[in-house]
């Protein structure tokens, strides 16, 4: 009788994820295009481990799998995938299932899904979060793609991801084509906001209040009690409070202040800015890694550009902002995230995927990075009105947010009075005001547009389309 499932790509997370299936009872064809990876893999993890067996080529693979032959592929996304797809269409069969895991583009996974169905093969587009902890102990997994697929592999998939307090696995069919793959392009985006506002946080916290790493911790330790309480608050402590052994000093202090970006958070701000979804969040948490990616010109600016003259913190001010940050952040992550369920829900209307948004946020509960307490309100908000059209106009979270935008005013405000910059938060800010604001400048705009373009506007007090003769 044939093994459970293949996986190719043994990279960590690879690795760990053949780990997490033979532990729950998976036997598992391992393969890796370097074969000396696929040799350290058996003589280290796996080593005398049955229910993992090695493969040194593809056709090895198919093999060794039951049918329908079902297989994951953990490679790097673009051509890799392609590639490897190439060659497993030609040792399957029809009926056999193909499951890309990596962080590939939803647009790829559709078409990858296409092409495989007329092949008579079946496809799942399924975006893991967890990092390689998540990946050996259960990750959050968000598949989309082929049905049958789902029904023929979705019970492994469902047993080795993570489970939510209250057992609730986090790993659900989606959708068609590259749902999958759009719910968790979006997961990153939102990562990428989430992570730059703790930033934020931090930066006022070290160059306005003068507070060390290890004392920042003990706040960050604190809020995890409260209703920012995350995987990111709380490994924020972890990170902050490590001494590096070669200076003794907190490690954060030396570690170089330039971040990349892998592109999942550039993909959806681009996906935001072609479905005319308004998420500047997100698209600010990227720009600002590319600014702190150019640290050389950051450097020479800093001796040609002037900014507020530099004083001691107020005995006043520094209280105000160690009561205030907390709600400051809470504010802008409810903005961010409710940017990223808008976007969510835009895709789904356009792609006609029907996304659960209430199920999305139940599989952010466990295993992936941006697992939060306040998701389980998020899932209560869609199951409470399913026609939500945007997470701000939820009861539950409109009282959070007008309770605590006065705070993330006054950390803006201060921030950009002291000269610090807070992308994440401002933007969160100007969202949030531009949603509830009943009159924006947008006339003007339009008269602008049709003065030197004759684009014409409408009126709010006729229906049609209207040209006006400016020269006139």
């Amino acid at each position: 009788m044939g093994f459970d499932i293949g996986l190719v790509g043994l990279g960590v997370m690879g690795q760990n994820l053949a780990l997490n299936m033979a532990r729950h009872g998976y036997k598992v064809c391992v393969y890796n295009r370097t074969g000396s990876v696929t040799e350290a893999f058996m003589e280290g993890g796996a080593k005398g481990n049955p229910s993992i067996r090695a493969c040194y080529d593809l056709k090895e693979l198919a093999a060794g799998l039951s049918a329908p032959r079902k297989v994951i592929l953990m490679v790097k996304a673009g051509r890799a995938v392609d590639a490897v797809i190439s060659q497993l269409a030609e040792v399957f069969e029809a009926g056999d299932v193909i499951i890309d895991g990596g962080n590939s583009f939803f647009e790829d996974s559709e078409r990858r899904y296409g092409e495989l169905e007329k092949k008579g093969m079946h496809f799942l587009g399924a975006g893991v979060s967890g990092g390689e902890e998540g990946a050996l102990m259960g990750p959050s997994i968000m598949p989309g793609g082929s049905k049958k697929a789902w029904e023929l592999a979705g019970g492994i998939l469902t047993d080795i991801s993570a489970k939510a307090e209250d057992g609730t696995p986090c790993c659900a069919y989606l959708g068609p084509g590259g749902a999958g793959h759009f719910v968790k392009m979006v997961h990153n985006g939102i990562e990428y906001v989430d992570m730059q506002i703790i930033a934020e946080a931090y930066h006022m916290m070290r160059d306005l209040l003068g507070i060390g790493a290890g004392r920042a911790a003990d706040y960050f330790r604190e809020w995890n009690k409260g209703e920012l309480g995350s995987y990111l608050i709380e490994i924020t402590s972890h990170v902050l409070d490590k001494v590096d052994e070669k200076t003794a000093r907190p490690l954060v202090d030396v570690i170089k202040d330039a971040a990349a970006q892998k592109g999942t958070g550039l993909w959806t701000a681009r996906e935001a800015l072609s479905l005319g979804t308004p998420a500047p969040s997100l698209a600010e948490a990227v720009f600002a890694r590319n600014v702190s990616a150019r640290r050389d010109q950051r450097l020479k600016a800093a001796e040609a550009l002037t900014g507020p003259e530099k004083a001691e913190p107020a005995r006043d001010m520094a209280a105000m902002l160690a009561g205030t940050i907390e709600k400051a952040m809470l504010a802008a992550k409810i903005s961010a995230y409710a940017q990223g369920f808008a976007l969510l829900k835009d895709a789904s209307d356009h792609y006609g995927w029907d996304l659960d948004l209430g199920a999305v946020a139940l599989l952010w509960r466990g295993g992936c990075i941006i697992r939060a307490g306040f998701l389980d309100d998020i899932k209560k908000a869609f199951t409470d009105d399913p026609g939500l059209e945007n997470l701000i106009l939820d009861p539950s979270f409109a009282k959070r947010l007008n309770s605590s935008q006065a705070a993330l005013r006054r950390v803006v405000s201060i921030a950009s009075m002291a000269g610090i910059p807070v992308p994440a938060m401002g933007s969160s800010l100007s969202y949030y005001d531009g949603m509830r604001c009943t009159s924006l400048p947008a006339n003007l705009i339009q008269g602008q547009r049709d003065y030197f373009g004759a684009h014409t506007y409408e009126r709010l007090d006729e229906e049609g389309s209207f040209h006006t003769d400016w020269y006139r």
